[in-house]
């Protein structure tokens, strides 16, 4: 752990106190996982990571504020995303290589953190602007990659000039995330990962760039 932690009241955080807070965070995160987030209760935490109310205090203003501390981290993790798209061609097969790793990423990462990122979506639904913000910052680190690699195509006479850019990479940014947090949704309509990804990165190719990828 980098930097230092504090209290609620300001005081650094010792090394003990730093493993405590982080026992805290990873009970939670498990809690999330198994427990509708509204049913989550500061005793039963606190109970799980083995300590008191009274110190789950100390470091948390409340069970909210403990998992905005675990989305912020996540959506650090999260800019990693723009590395599936910056910078990545998107002509020939290597386009449809792009589309596919893009796809692959943004699912995998989805699934990891499904347990807060529901939560995240909620927040932001019932117009949280903080997790309203976590949920932008996510899908910023791929909306606005693709955004650029949309506005390359236009400069080099491949993609329409008219395209917006913008409002397509937004689009697909959009329907990237509503696929990633329906995945198991997709089992009830017979369909199998193996069989979403590759249509999955069709359409995204597809958007980009307006052709079908190579074989």
């Amino acid at each position: 752990m980098t930097g230092q932690v504090r209290t609620v009241d300001g005081r650094v955080a010792g090394r003990r106190g730093q493993a405590t807070r982080q026992k805290l965070l990873d009970c939670l995160s498990e809690m999330l996982s198994s427990s509708p987030y509204r049913d989550v209760k500061v005793i039963d935490v606190a109970r799980r990571a083995g300590t008191s109310p009274a110190t789950f205090y100390q470091y948390f203003p409340d069970v909210e504020g403990a998992v905005l501390e675990i989305a912020e981290t996540m959506a650090k993790e999260g800019a990693g995303l723009t590395e599936l798209v910056a910078g990545r061609s998107w002509v020939g097969k290597a386009g449809r290589q792009t589309a596919e790793d893009l796809v692959e990423g943004f699912l995998t990462f989805w699934r990891k953190n499904d347990a807060i990122l529901r939560v995240v979506d909620l927040g932001a639904a019932e117009g949280d602007k903080r997790f309203y913000k976590i949920r932008m910052k996510i899908l910023n680190s791929v909306n606005n990659s693709l955004a650029d690699a949309i506005k390359d195509l236009q400069s080099r006479g491949k993609v329409d000039k008219d395209t917006n850019a913008a409002a397509v990479a937004g689009s697909l940014v959009a329907m990237l995330a509503s696929v990633a947090g329906h995945q198991k949704g997709f089992q009830s309509w017979g369909v199998k990962q193996s069989e979403l990804k590759p249509s999955l990165a069709l359409l995204v190719h597809l958007g980009v760039t307006g052709k079908k990828p190579a074989k």
